[in-house]
């Protein structure tokens, strides 16, 4: 027997020094230690390939997408032999567990542990500590992976980490410098941090609105792993934090979820202690708002866990740091895999426990709403079904009937007439945690002091009519639509204007070269009735195309839309399509600034906006070069929401108010409304703050309750109902309300001369959290609005329609704003 263990130990042992000899170390492989230079992504990308090459049946690579500038998007699987000769089978077995694909799981004991580097493009470390992970794992612990399948990818966000490797490589001094004060720790704008479009992707994995976050989506959710890592960096003078979470964690997280993130911390603590690293622990990093790394795979049954060094884009390859201890790449990125390799340590250890814990979180049956019933245009019902295609939530269509419940629209209990068109999104499905998350009227915070937004939910996002109800409400699989049929030939057509998909119709007509005119006014023509902004396209107006009713069902087809025929100039209710009421739309050239000053976000979100959903083009200009460009070869200049102190100065001040009174249009989105309120010549004004009663008594709060007593003056993303003027070209395709989701305590007075298009007269707050003193000060407020200046206009958007571009029902009001506000402003 022991002639048997000694010959069993001999033949492991020759194993791992078999893997050992096959494999590279990343220092080897790179030519230099690794943390002492940073790694261009390709160098990464081609280590794992290296490895995956070295060791075939323990390693798989699987390329799962490109960034926008085309780089690789991969993913590694890293396990035992037997494990991944069966990949396909412990992958559908873990979807059974769950109730995700048909038929029962057999006997499912392999952990599936998900490990994400790099969403942060500056927050480089974790990309390095990925390939030593991977090293370690096969060299070091192949023990682990006879009962474990880890996942890695090495870079989530290559676009902006390349880009801050590109900037420090060209930048950093050699040897480096640790002064906090050297080029090399500041980045320009709009740093390494975004993707190519300048979204943060930390707060995209609900929304998907990245090509990034879409791809990555499809594989998640065709794992589900049982434990997801997401690796980050903070501040140069923090050290390292781990799981287990802060409050608020959202109700429905299970109490295995939390309990387990709390023995996977003591399990980091325990090679952290050892070492004296220091750490911190549930601070900071809740578990609630739903399109981060860690909630959103905690919303789908896994343990969802931030970890963050810290470092960010400040610390370079060394820094010295506010404590005086000089933080290095390398000590960031060894804290990175130890905490790596502590999380598959004890995901082996309970690899049967997280199986078990993973099937019964899908068990849906105590959720209180059993139905979320949707109603209203269909064009925006099909663009939230394609959101929840993205994650594999099912949905239905009702039947012709009244349905009770929480109405969304009035705060309260009500009812909604349903029809074969109204959407039904049923929470007894695998993923209705996820769809309790994204449906529920005002998601329970246990606590204010959270890190992001606190309302979010879909109906309101959508600008759909609901009901919640507690009971399942009886539906029928979805039809898919008709395709519009050829036009005839008439005098002109017709399209509706109700949403994004009709913007995007309006863009490709201009594009190319139809003139369209819209109506300010209601008209009717042939039996039927056409609302404000609808869109007109008459062969006379396009006489200039051989057979412009070709080209016009080309794009008919291409966009899906469907037009109505006119076959007279004479309404059969006035305006006649003649009428000084039915104006032609401009082919608006548009400037946009972007550079120092701005919000890269803000002016990331306008950038995608433009280039990947409307479609239609647009100039960026550099704050730097305002003061000497040409506003006259532009209709429009948008300011994304930033701080313009700088930038317009006295003489910028005077060239922007000369372009507007000649005819240009200024939309200033959200911060950057601070530029012109309470300025001469602007009639823009802060709303007074009333007197706080308990000012006095404030003035003497504790040191220790200061924080959370400043929570009674924020807004942390919060839903109202505003009052529309839909008269108005602005708000041209909505309703008399509109959901706005408020993100700052920012409060404008209503307008003394020119048109207040939307506003907030009940404070009401349907959604989210606001502090007392904010909310006392939003009363009669200012949402949206248009001051006229000479011939042109500055439209003001307080509340962002853009944010994070999942708000998408407030996307129309920037396309009313350049195409119909106004329109007697100059063509170019």
């Amino acid at each position: 027997m022991q002639r048997f263990f000694l010959a069993l130990f001999l033949i492991t042992a020759i194993s791992f020094s078999s893997t050992s000899q096959n494999i590279q170390s990343p220092d080897k492989f790179l030519g230099y230690e690794i943390g002492t230079q940073f790694s261009r992504h390709h160098q990464v990308i081609d280590y794992f390939k290296s490895v995956a090459k070295a060791l075939p049946n323990q390693v798989k690579m699987e390329k799962y997408g490109e960034t926008y500038e085309r780089r690789p998007l991969y993913l590694t699987y890293i396990s035992s032999e037997e494990n991944i000769k069966n990949l396909e089978s412990i992958r559908e077995n873990n979807l059974k567990n769950a109730g995700l694909v048909n038929g029962n799981a057999t006997n499912p004991e392999i952990a599936i542990v998900w490990l994400s580097y790099n969403v942060h493009g500056n927050e480089a470390s974790s990309t390095e500590a990925a390939m030593l992970t991977l090293y370690k794992l096969l060299t070091e612990k192949q023990d682990w992976l006879k009962n474990t399948l880890v996942i890695i990818d090495p870079c989530i966000n290559p676009d902006g980490r390349d880009r801050y490797v590109n900037w420090f490589n060209e930048t950093a001094s050699q040897p480096y410098d640790i002064d906090q004060q050297a080029s090399e720790h500041n980045e320009p704008w709009p740093g390494g941090r975004p993707n190519h479009y300048l979204f943060d992707l930390n707060r995209d994995w609900a929304w998907a609105s990245q090509i990034e976050s879409a791809s990555r989506l499809k594989a998640y959710n065709k794992w589900m792993p049982h434990i997801h890592v997401d690796f980050h960096e903070q501040g140069i003078n923090e050290p390292y934090y781990f799981a287990p979470a802060a409050e608020p964690f959202h109700e429905i997280i299970s109490d295995f979820q939390r309990d387990f993130q709390t023995e996977i911390g003591q399990n980091h603590a325990k090679y952290f202690d050892k070492e004296g690293w220091l750490f911190f622990t549930r601070e900071r990093f809740d578990l609630f708002y739903p399109s981060y790394g860690d909630t959103y795979p905690t919303y789908m049954g896994a343990i969802g866990m931030t970890y963050e060094q810290g470092g960010h884009g400040r610390a370079g390859l060394g820094i010295l740091n506010d404590e005086g201890h000089v933080l290095t790449l390398v000590e960031r990125l060894t804290h990175h895999t130890t905490t790596g390799l502590s999380t598959i340590e004890i995901a082996s250890k309970n690899a049967k426990r997280l199986n078990d814990e993973f099937g019964k979180f899908f068990d849906n049956s105590d959720l209180k709403y059993k139905s979320y019933v949707l109603s209203g245009n269909t064009d925006k019902i099909e663009s939230l079904k394609n959101l929840l295609s993205k994650h594999d939530i099912k949905f239905e269509n009702a039947s012709d009937r009244k349905v009770s419940g929480y109405n969304y629209s009035t705060g309260k209990q009500g009812s909604l007439n349903t029809d074969s068109n109204t959407l039904v999104v049923h929470t007894n499905q695998p993923k209705g945690k996820m769809v309790k998350v994204l449906f529920e009227p005002n998601a329970k915070l246990t606590d204010s002091l959270t890190y992001d937004i606190t309302a979010w939910s879909m109906p309101y996002a959508y600008g759909l009519d609901a009901v919640a109800s507690t009971s399942k409400i009886s539906s029928n699989s979805t039809v898919e639509g008709k395709m519009p049929t050829m036009l005839p030939d008439a005098y002109g057509y017709v399209s509706d204007w109700n949403s994004m998909k009709d913007a995007k119709f309006l863009a490709a007509l201009l594009k190319a070269d139809f003139r369209v005119r819209f109506t300010e006014k209601p008209f009717s023509s042939n039996s039927k009735t056409f609302d404000r902004g609808s869109l007109i396209i008459t062969k006379g107006d396009n006489a200039q195309f051989e057979n412009m009713q070709t080209k016009l069902n080309e794009l008919t087809k291409k966009h899906n839309k469907t037009l109505s025929v006119i076959n007279s100039g004479f309404s059969q209710t006035t305006p006649d399509i003649g009428s000084p009421d039915i104006k032609l739309i401009n082919k608006q050239k548009i400037a946009v600034l972007s550079g120092e000053g701005t919000s890269s976000l803000s002016y990331g979100a306008i950038w995608h906006f433009f280039e990947q959903q409307l479609k239609y083009p647009i100039t960026s200009i550099n704050t730097d070069n305002l003061s000497r460009t040409n506003l006259d070869k532009y209709n429009i200049l948008i300011m994304p929401s930033g701080y313009y102190g700088r930038i317009l100065n006295e003489n910028n001040m005077k060239d922007l108010k000369d372009w507007v009174r000649s005819g240009g249009k200024v939309i200033a989105i959200d911060a950057a409304l601070r530029s012109f309120a309470g300025k001469e010549g602007f009639g823009l004004k802060y709303k007074k703050k009333e007197e706080d009663e308990n000012l006095e008594s404030n003035k003497l709060t504790p040191y220790a309750e200061r924080e959370r007593q400043y929570t009674n003056n924020m807004i942390t993303g919060a839903i109202f109902k505003s009052k529309i003027d839909n008269t108005h070209p602005m708000a041209f395709g909505y309703e008399n309300d509109y959901f706005t989701l408020k993100l700052g305590n920012a409060a404008y007075s209503l307008l003394d001369r020119g048109y207040n298009v939307g506003h907030i007269a009940d404070t009401k707050v349907f959604s989210g959290f606001v502090g007392q003193n904010a909310l006392n000060n939003l009363d009669n407020t200012l949402v949206f609005g248009e001051e006229r200046m000479g011939s042109g206009s500055f439209i003001y958007m307080v509340d962002n329609p853009l944010f994070r571009s999942f708000w998408e029902n407030g996307k129309l009001f920037l396309v009313n704003s350049i195409f119909f506000v106004n329109n007697n402003a100059f063509e170019l």
